[in-house]
């Protein structure tokens, strides 16, 4: 690799820090590329991406960066799990280090703020973006329903009352 190759992966990274609502750092030595594989699957479904980088190019991109506070988990195999969602890449993480052992969760960072492996596994339980628009929406949609339901309650009771009536004077 090159040093225009590498200016360019530094940006590419600084990007990556500078965008992610969330970046989780793990170990990944181990792992098959299958695996690996469904892992980047299983990000990209959730929204997120998987990157491995080296370490030094990457503590060169965090410089000046919101989550600078993750380069002291940068050593040995990392691997980075990001995604905008704030939630999305740490369910994606926390997810997979459950059912595989190679994969360790060392950390992470949401915005400026440092997460140790507890933070990342809070964070991963939390709703997701799309989880909280839909309760909002329904929270939203509740009262309008239920004045629907309120305004033409009456107007069945009375139906009904009616029925009621007619049924008993044609018996």
């Amino acid at each position: 690799m090159d040093r225009a190759q590498k200016e360019q992966l530094v940006d590419e990274l600084g990007q990556i820090f500078e965008s992610s609502g969330v970046v989780v750092v793990s170990h990944y030595a181990g792992l098959t590329v299958a695996e690996m594989q469904d892992l980047r699957a299983k990000a990209r479904d959730a929204g997120g991406s998987v990157r491995v980088a080296k370490n030094r190019l990457a503590k060169i991109a965090l410089e000046g960066k919101p989550c600078a506070s993750i380069a002291d988990l940068l050593s040995g195999m990392t691997v980075l799990t990001y995604s905008e969602d704030p939630v999305a890449a740490a369910k994606v993480a926390q997810d997979y280090a459950k059912g595989n052992d190679k994969f360790v969760i060392l950390g992470g960072a949401m915005g400026e703020n440092a997460l140790d492996v507890a933070g990342v596994e809070a964070v991963s339980k939390m709703p997701s973006r799309e989880e909280l628009i839909a309760t909002i929406a329904g929270m939203l949609g509740a009262p309008a329903s239920n004045i629907a339901g309120a305004i033409g309650a009456p107007a069945s009771n009375i139906a009904s009352i009616l029925s009621t009536i007619e049924d008993k004077a044609a018996a």
